[in-house]
């Protein structure tokens, strides 16, 4: 079975595979992205919790805890009812432990927090530089990937769409049709192709009219003169010379019949009429065109065997045989086998 396969599907099928390609990529850069965040995140408030562990334990100096703490935001929660209302609501995200205390890292309102417990005191801390991971940057360059591609896929598109329509011209081509349209727009290859096969096209339309008619002419130029001569002939004493004449001009005429009738059908013009006729009809049509005498051509057919044919033109095609096989023949004489083969 013989899987028909479109240039438009292959593109399709490759954009779209674009597409889930950068949908996918982009999925995986965010979710690097955001461990890193969390990461660099989980890093400054275990640097923060550290440092405040280390002052309330009296590890370090006031200006110590300054200066480790210089580069980071942190405000102190000292109102209890807030700092308790954001204890009792507040999710805890992650929790560090260590020898001398623990923090929790809170998240209550799209805000964090950092609650530090030590020795039984509490400290809150809400970090302002905290900001919630932001997905606008990723979902502004998705956007404009996907639109990018989505205009490379158009433009694509438009470029070969003549190539259908080139296709039906063809197709209208190969099934003998001449009426054919020039589908050719714009300055690229397709349309070159386009107006090169419409012109081909037009070519062959010219030249198929000259040849029908200079064919019409000489068939028209041939059968004056011979109509002539065979009024000419009429008027002459009968006898054995009028009856040759007439019999050459018979002859003429028949032989520009056939002319004609090949022609017409070389052409695709002809109307065939087929039907089923005796082989001995269609060898007698071919004699009575090839002007044989009956004697000259023996017919073998045991099975007597029928062909569904159009009987003038099958006719014209074995008299040309049968003139080749006489022109041939040792004794002027040929004999025809129909086998079942």
């Amino acid at each position: 079975m013989k899987v028909r396969s479109s240039i438009f599907y292959t593109i399709t099928f490759i954009f779209a595979l674009a597409a889930v390609g950068v949908s996918l990529a982009l999925l995986w850069l965010i979710g690097y992205d955001q461990q890193n965040y969390t990461r660099e995140l989980n890093s400054k408030y275990s640097i923060v919790a550290r440092a405040n562990l280390y002052e309330m334990s009296k590890l370090i100096s006031e200006a110590e805890y300054d200066r480790q703490v210089a580069n980071f935001e942190f405000s102190t929660i000292r109102d209890e009812a807030k700092r308790d209302e954001i204890i009792a609501g507040a999710e805890i995200l992650d929790s560090i432990s260590a020898d001398i205390g623990s923090a929790d890292i809170l998240l209550f309102k799209r805000k964090h927090y950092l609650k530090i417990t030590h020795a039984g005191e509490t400290r809150l801390l809400n970090d302002k530089d905290y900001q919630p991971y932001r997905y606008d940057i990723f979902k502004a360059i998705y956007g404009v990937i996907l639109v990018i591609i989505l205009l490379a896929y158009i433009f694509i598109i438009r470029k070969i769409r003549p190539l259908r329509k080139l296709k039906r011209q063809i197709d209208k081509f190969a099934k003998g049709s001449l009426q054919i349209k020039d589908v050719s727009a714009g300055n690229d290859e397709i349309s070159e192709v386009s107006h090169a096969f419409y012109e081909a096209v037009t070519q062959i339309n010219k030249l198929n009219e000259s040849r029908h008619l200079f064919l019409r002419n000489i068939m028209h130029e041939l059968k004056t003169p011979i109509t002539k001569g065979r009024i000419a002939v009429e008027m002459i004493e009968h006898g054995k010379n009028q009856e040759r004449l007439i019999s050459v001009f018979e002859r003429l005429e028949s032989l520009i019949n056939e002319f004609a009738a090949v022609e017409r059908a070389t052409a695709g013009t002809a109307l065939i009429e087929r039907g089923i006729f005796p082989m001995d009809e269609i060898l007698k049509e071919a004699l009575g065109i090839a002007m044989i005498e009956p004697g000259c051509v023996t017919l073998q057919n045991p099975l007597d065997l029928s062909l569904n044919v159009d009987l003038k033109l099958f006719g014209v095609a074995v008299k040309n045989l049968i003139d080749n096989a006489i022109k041939y023949a040792a004794d002027g004489k040929i004999l025809i086998r129909l086998d079942a083969e």
